[in-house]
């Protein structure tokens, strides 16, 4: 389900998936490759039980900051957005994306 606000409420984010919703700012309701983005974030949480999903990516993301001391590096590296930004251009994936697709997205550093 999709939810547009009128302004960016998600600091430089132009959307965020908040199960069952992907929030947007209108001006991107019809950007293809950011509604692919959130819908791949979506089958995450449902893999992970939604809960989970958010217990893992707030840990990763402070491991990751405390890696890299920056806020983007440290988003830009969780694995659920390594997937996510590597496979947000191809429209098909989710088709053929396997279970726990993010998994090979985990590394040190």
């Amino acid at each position: 389900m999709f939810l547009f606000t009128r302004y960016n409420i998600f600091w430089k984010y132009r959307g965020i998936t908040l199960w069952p919703f992907i929030i947007l700012t209108k001006e991107y309701r019809e950007d293809k490759v950011l509604v692919n983005h959130e819908k791949i974030h979506l089958r995450q949480q449902i893999e992970l039980l939604i809960l989970p999903f958010y217990l893992w990516y707030g840990i990763e993301f402070l491991i990751r900051y405390f890696h890299y001391k920056t806020w983007d590096k440290a988003y830009r590296n969780i694995s659920f957005e390594r997937e996510a930004y590597q496979n947000e251009k191809e429209l098909d994936y989710l088709g053929k994306r396997k279970v726990w697709g993010f998994w090979k997205h985990i590394k040190k550093g």
